[in-house]
């Protein structure tokens, strides 16, 4: 499978490259999101791509974002991704770009925890808490929370690392109404979703929701959503509490980072052929197993 590490689109004026995508104007109200097979850990991209993660991440966002299109507007336009480029660049946009509203982002990413992992099972170990939110005492690594907890987290600059802060501290951001309205949304769509994803045998720990305003003001959820790069996915078969069970997801690349002498900053590590076969394979598996389709062409 070809693998596109970057764009190189001309027809359209570039806003940016992100660690993963790359955004182009489409006229005032439009945005042309390219996702391309770049892979970032630790906040830090690799230098090697993964074959055909841009089309996975791309189409599982289409799937969640039409499965959950009832609980909040999204940012779809229907506009075919191949009508606004030249014919010539057609092929970089084909099953991996979408055509999106052009939202003004909120500040704050919508982190929703089911299960109590990664930093949050560090942060419990310390504190009893994550995020300064309670929890019972006596949980294991991997364990299922009595309920879902929103952990609001601040977004970061390029290269710099997301920052967890206090419900309060992101009404202080945003105010209190749309703190709230984040988070009741954002839980709503994490237990719609968690529903669904265990009729398909997988556990989904958790995710991060990105949301954005219009023009007048509604709120609109954004950029990806419940992909194997902004969540945890976990075969149910294989779950139980008190190991990190494996993932449909980077952690692969996270472990294997995990082994090395590096200080989590740029230049990143190469990765080894295996690594990101693997890694390749492991989403493949993610897309067909939530979806019951093979990754689309």
């Amino acid at each position: 499978m070809n693998s596109l590490y970057q764009t190189s689109i001309h027809s359209l004026p570039l806003l940016g490259h992100g660690k993963v995508r790359d955004n182009y104007a489409v006229g005032d109200d439009k945005i042309l999101i390219v996702t391309t097979d770049r892979l970032s850990a630790f906040d830090v991209v690799m230098n090697e791509p993964i074959p055909g993660k841009g089309k996975v991440l791309n189409q599982m966002s289409d799937f969640w974002f039409e499965k959950l299109g009832h609980i909040v507007p999204n940012h779809l336009t229907g506009v075919a991704p191949e009508s606004v480029v030249a014919p010539e660049e057609v092929e970089q946009v084909k099953g991996r770009a979408v055509v999106a509203k052009r939202l003004k982002p909120i500040m704050v990413e919508a982190v929703v925890r089911g299960y109590i992992i990664g930093s949050g099972w560090k942060d419990y170990q310390d504190t009893g808490s994550i995020c300064g939110i309670k929890l019972p005492a006596g949980l294991q690594q991997a364990e299922k929370l009595p309920e879902p907890i929103f952990t609001p987290a601040a977004k970061a600059e390029l290269g710099e690392h997301d920052e967890n802060i206090s419900f309060a501290e992101m009404e202080e951001r945003i105010g209190a109404e749309l703190a709230a309205k984040m988070r009741d949304v954002a839980i709503a769509l994490y237990k719609t979703a968690a529903e669904y994803a265990a009729t398909r045998g997988i556990i989904i720990a958790d995710t991060k929701f990105e949301f954005g305003l219009d023009d007048n003001g509604v709120m609109h959820l954004m950029d990806e959503v419940l992909t194997a790069d902004s969540s945890r996915f976990w075969p149910a078969d294989s779950y139980q509490p008190g190991i990190s069970p494996p993932s449909f997801d980077k952690q692969f690349v996270r472990d294997y980072l995990e082994t090395l002498t590096w200080g989590k900053t740029a230049p990143a590590p190469a990765l080894p052929a295996d690594v990101i076969e693997k890694t390749q394979a492991k989403y493949f598996e993610a897309i067909e197993r939530l979806t019951g389709e093979k990754l689309k062409a």
